[in-house]
């Protein structure tokens, strides 16, 4: 199956996956340096290649980090 794809404002190559009902992740392809992204998709479609550019777009603006840089591991309270 084969994935949507889009450019967004600034140049960025994008990819949709269809990951469940509930969550797509757009996938930065083609030497798009920033992180995954995961979306909810909107409840007026669940097929990606139904929406247009600039809804997928709105879509990137609005979502949040998949992959957060985690700082050093947490000490645990268990040991001395």
């Amino acid at each position: 199956m084969a994935n949507r794809k889009f450019v967004d404002r600034n140049g960025q190559h994008w990819e949709v996956r269809d990951r469940s009902h509930n969550e797509w992740v757009l996938e930065p392809i083609q030497g798009n340096t920033a992180l995954p992204r995961s979306v909810r998709p909107p409840t007026y479609e669940t097929d990606p290649f139904e929406l247009t550019d600039q809804e997928l777009r709105r879509l990137l603006e609005q979502s949040e980090t998949t992959a957060r840089p985690q700082g050093p591991p947490k000490k645990s309270p268990f040991i001395d």
